[in-house]
């Protein structure tokens, strides 16, 4: 059985007018379509089941888009989810009227603003504007900024604490949204922790509300100075970690280990930690909390290179450097043994972790605290 002829003409005329994308209200039982700024809308007259009618349209349009009423495959799926949908046929798969199909145009690694447009039209969700939102071909054209607007509007509904860190990395990209949006949302960060794990992941060192530097800071400026200029990432950073923009960052890290939310985003702020901290690092991560100090200690006493000029630059800081030396071994591999075995959160799982978070809230406070 055929579509009604009816319903045949009209989306064949659709298609016909340089249509760009459909969309189908499945339960209104209307197809829509986008050309440019217009939109049309068709109600359909089915002629059998509404599932069986519906499934008939896509044949059509899949007919039409790609030259076969297979559809969109089901075995793609999970392939184009994970940002994998390539080639030339992006256009075409916004005319399928399959939300699968949409999905893999937002996450298609050759995403334009263009096709971002007509993809938002067909399906306006969180998910989709994330995964736009990861090209930079999409941040820095028109349709970033309408993005991140939808975004921010529906940030206190995302229940999912990962899915707020990622929304909040995303849309703090340069050029998205104006600085009192950004102080807003730092603010409500003081009720939801992720928000402000948002922050420290996509902007570390221009966190909103900046912490005075160190007050002893003008005794070592000079000197890390001179060892960054000569190329020593470590004096970079620990430069950077006595001023206000580490000391906004430390402070902002202690409050997320103090009070952790779950142990999702929990093993995430341990990773975030240990990527600012990888100048610091050498050699492998250590995996247990115990070793970290220690392994910290002899890094200090016995590493060559930019750690040995910070060693023999600036020997009256030798905690500082030993603290950020430790930080550097931070990561989720510290937690691991830990969180695997648990379901707990908040208070609970604080206390559950605090074997890993007392050392680590140790060399914190070694970096915040100024020299008399």
């Amino acid at each position: 059985m055929q579509l009604s002829s009816e319903d045949l003409l009209r989306i064949n005329v659709l298609l016909a007018h340089n249509c760009e994308a459909i969309r189908i209200d499945e339960q209104a039982m209307i197809v829509y379509g986008l050309a440019g700024d217009n939109e049309a809308a068709i109600a359909l007259n089915p002629n059998c089941r509404a599932e069986q009618y519906l499934r008939r349209v896509r044949e059509l349009l899949s007919n039409h888009a790609l030259g076969s009423p297979g559809g969109y495959p089901v075995f793609l799926q999970r392939w184009t989810r994970m940002g994998q949908q390539r080639g030339t046929q992006l256009d075409r798969l916004l005319l399928l009227g399959e939300p699968e199909a949409v999905v893999a145009v937002a996450g298609a690694p050759d995403l334009t603003d263009e096709l971002a447009r007509r993809a938002w039209w067909c399906q306006p969700t969180m998910e989709n504007a994330r995964r736009m939102l990861e090209r930079k071909s999409v941040v820095q054209g028109a349709m970033g900024r309408i993005l991140a607007d939808f975004l921010v509007e529906h940030l206190a509904f995302e229940t999912d604490h990962l899915a707020v860190v990622m929304t909040i990395k995303l849309i703090l990209q340069p050029g998205l949204i104006e600085t009192a949006v950004r102080e807003r949302i730092w603010a409500r960060g003081t009720h939801r922790n992720a928000y402000r794990l948002g922050f420290v992941e996509a902007i570390p060192d221009s966190l909103p509300q900046p912490r005075s530097s160190r007050t002893d800071l003008e005794r070592y400026a000079d000197r890390l100075a001179r060892l960054a200029a000569g190329g020593s990432a470590p004096a970079g950073l620990l430069h950077r970690l006595l001023d206000h923009r580490g000391q906004t960052y430390l402070a902002a890290i202690e409050e997320l280990l103090t009070h952790p939310l779950d142990k999702f985003t929990s093993a995430h702020l341990l990773s975030v930690i240990g990527d600012y901290f990888g100048a610091a690092r050498i050699g492998e991560t250590e995996t247990d909390i115990a070793d970290v100090t220690a392994r910290a200690r002899s890094d200090y006493a016995t590493a060559a290179g930019a750690i040995a000029a910070l060693r023999e630059t600036l020997p009256e800081i030798e905690e500082e450097i030993v603290a950020m030396l430790a930080l550097g071994h931070t990561g989720e591999p510290l937690a691991t043994p830990i969180i695997a075995k648990t379901t707990a959160s908040g208070t609970l799982l604080r206390r559950k972790l605090e074997p890993v978070l007392h050392p680590l809230l140790g060399h914190i406070q070694t970096l915040r605290r100024s020299r008399s």
